[in-house]
């Protein structure tokens, strides 16, 4: 499938809501992320559905590409393995000591906050006669899962010890990378490094380093160390607004609907839920069969604007759960009409964190937001 060109008789039968994903672009921009970063290399984030590019296509269209994948859930490491992905797979999220067998089957990569749940990994791993390999996690002021900096040392010196468990990597993760100061995030570096120096001082194998995310690997080179986690930059979209163009990377994903209605609409005729829109002149209106329960955030209700015919018009109304109004004036519209809701039609253009400003919140969660309803189409 072409970008802007109509489904076949095959995918008609879908509802007239989709995505589109470029293969070709997810690829490129993984090639510009290695080659800004490298000798470093590169896990590619997978987590949330593939940040909602699907994680079933995405990590087929990048495994021969990836160093290693990174997901939040062990669910979603199962089903990579199931696909028959290869790459080191680790876990980021916290564990639950009754799926430590299922990394085991599976051949995960567990992340270590602490002391206690190496243990319990070892032992696991000690019963079934088998190698667990881990992530030790280090919490240098993010405070949400790993052992503190300052308390490090003891979780360093079990995993070391331990006869089940390779310590395959350490990391820990930048909590304002994308702060307009930088301050506080090179003291998290700087925390991390003094926490790595337990190696040097024992003269013990050091394992791989990682601490940078998507806005770090923009603006600190230094916290590239040994591997990067490429997590929203891989999808085409910058991690912050105003964030260095270090590298060019392009938009994998276009949100598109079709006019389903169109009526005029009388002076002083109040549009959807709670009248929140009226015009005070005759107007044409169209209908667009996508709405919050597919993602289209109903924060963005009076403030979105969409494309039609290479021009944009605003989204009118309050957003319904399955249904958007838009204005087009005294434009032309006619069910069937393509709708483009991010991406470029024309000229024309919606991006990402369009929506996210129009919504109050930030590009991944409009990313990560649109949901199951809508079918994903992949190109390239």
């Amino acid at each position: 499938m072409e970008p802007g060109s109509p489904r076949d008789a095959e995918d008609a039968r879908l509802r007239p809501t989709y995505a589109v994903v470029s293969r070709s672009r997810l690829r490129d921009n993984l090639a510009a992320v290695k080659a800004l970063v490298a000798p470093a290399r590169v896990m590619v984030i997978l987590k949330a559905n593939a940040y909602g590019h699907g994680l079933e296509a995405v990590a087929r269209c990048l495994a021969s590409q990836a160093d290693a994948f990174g997901v939040a859930l062990v669910e979603e490491g199962i089903t990579l393995r199931q696909l028959g992905i290869e790459n080191p797979i680790l876990v980021m999220g916290g564990v639950w000591t009754r799926q430590i067998p299922l990394f085991l089957e599976h051949g995960l990569t567990f992340t270590a906050p602490s002391l206690a749940r190496l243990r319990d990994i070892e032992e696991a791993a000690a019963a079934r006669n088998a190698t667990a390999r881990v992530h030790l996690k280090i919490d240098t002021g993010m405070e949400r899962i790993g052992v503190h900096h300052y308390h490090a040392e003891g979780l360093l010196e079990a995993a070391a010890r331990s006869a089940h468990v390779e310590v395959d990597g350490i990391y820990s993760h930048l909590s304002n990378a994308d702060a307009d100061d930088l301050a506080d995030a090179r003291h998290q570096l700087e925390r991390f490094e003094e926490t790595l120096r337990f190696y040097e001082r024992r003269s013990l194998p050091r394992p791989q380093r990682h601490i940078a995310n998507s806005a770090a690997l923009l603006r600190m080179p230094e916290s590239h160390l040994d591997l990067v986690r490429a997590g929203i930059l891989t999808y085409g979209v910058y991690p912050f607004p105003g964030a260095p163009r270090a590298v060019e990377v392009k938009p994998a994903l276009a949100w598109k609907s079709r006019v389903v209605f169109f009526k005029v609409v009388e002076p002083g005729s109040p549009v959807s839920y709670g009248g929140t829109w009226s015009s005070d002149h005759r107007v044409r209106v169209v209908t667009v069969p996508v709405g919050y329960g597919d993602g289209y955030f109903r924060s963005m209700s009076n403030r979105a604007e969409v494309i039609l015919r290479g021009r944009r018009y605003p989204q009118v109304g309050r957003i319904c759960m399955d249904q958007v109004m838009v204005n087009i004036e005294w434009g032309t519209g006619y069910n069937g009409d393509e709708v483009v809701l991010i991406g470029e039609q024309g000229e024309a253009r919606v991006t990402v964190e369009e929506l996210a400003e129009w919504a109050g919140t930030i590009p991944y969660e409009i990313l990560t937001a649109i949901n199951d309803r809508v079918p994903r189409l992949y190109e390239g």
